[in-house]
């Protein structure tokens, strides 16, 4: 099966147990190529440890659990395998804290995403082609950041680190988005940019896009699908259009403003 073809994420009958809690308990779920798709559900719910699943940076448990990324199988019986280097090649994965180089200026943390198709060497030193410079800049300009290029990252606003990070995965040529909290540690104004340029990416470039969000107002406005998870199970996978108050309640309980960024009217 072709990459493009491929879904962004099939994932089958995959659990993972942390001591005596179940973090994911049973959960199948597929994500075709080119879906808008938001993980919600209360804190602990396993929205989180589903994303790091799908990327291999969590390992599921032992089992007949699978998870496949693009139609190469990243896990299976409880085990990393060696295809997940390729998959993760084709997934930009954003953080909630940025995970940018601190001392690092912000052009030589988006240029790291070119590090996959590169000689180590050429990174170490820092000899870029030019062609790679001219695609970083590209995409600092596209995401808003431009002017700081130059500017260590640590002394920029977490929206602009933000922005920087996607860059990066635009520069790295990534076929899909993984986000995880990625608007949680930002003020609303920034986070709704960040939101725009990920519906962006999707619409434009035809990237795949799942996003973690505890913002269900969010989700509602900027995913057209969305799966929602409580105590390790999904409980609703579908249009956001068909997140009403009751459904709501059933998935965070009577308190379930309280996951609204903005009052809900």
């Amino acid at each position: 099966m072709s990459s493009s073809a491929a879904a962004v994420a099939s994932v089958r009958d995959v659990s993972k147990t942390f001591g005596s809690r179940k973090a994911l308990d049973g959960v199948s779920v597929e994500v075709a190529a080119g879906e808008m798709v938001a993980l919600i559900g209360p804190s602990g719910s396993g929205k989180s440890t589903l994303l790091r699943s799908i990327t291999g940076l969590q390992s599921i448990d032992p089992g007949k659990g699978t998870i496949e990324v693009f139609g190469e199988t990243v896990q299976k019986n409880g085990r990393i395998t060696g295809r997940v280097r390729a998959a993760r090649g084709k997934l930009g994965m954003i953080f909630q804290q940025f995970n940018l180089v601190g001392r690092l200026s912000l052009f030589s943390n988006v240029m790291l995403g070119a590090l996959g198709r590169l000689p180590v060497w050429r990174g170490l030193f820092g000899l870029w082609p030019a062609h790679d410079k001219d695609r970083a800049m590209a995409a600092l300009h596209r995401v808003g950041v431009s002017d700081y290029a130059g500017q260590r990252a640590n002394t920029l606003s977490g929206g602009q680190q933000q922005r920087g990070a996607i860059a990066r995965a635009i520069v790295q040529g990534a076929q899909a988005i993984l986000a995880d909290e990625p608007v949680a540690s930002l003020d609303p104004v920034s986070a709704r940019k960040v939101m725009e340029l990920l519906v962006e990416l999707n619409k434009r470039d035809g990237m795949g896009v799942i996003v973690t969000l505890h913002q269900v107002d969010y989700a509602i406005r900027y995913c057209d699908r969305v799966i929602a998870l409580q105590a390790g199970k999904i409980v609703y996978d579908g249009p956001t259009t068909g997140l009403d108050t009751n459904r709501l309640i059933d998935i965070y309980g009577p308190e379930f403003e309280d996951a609204f960024w903005e009052a809900k009217a």
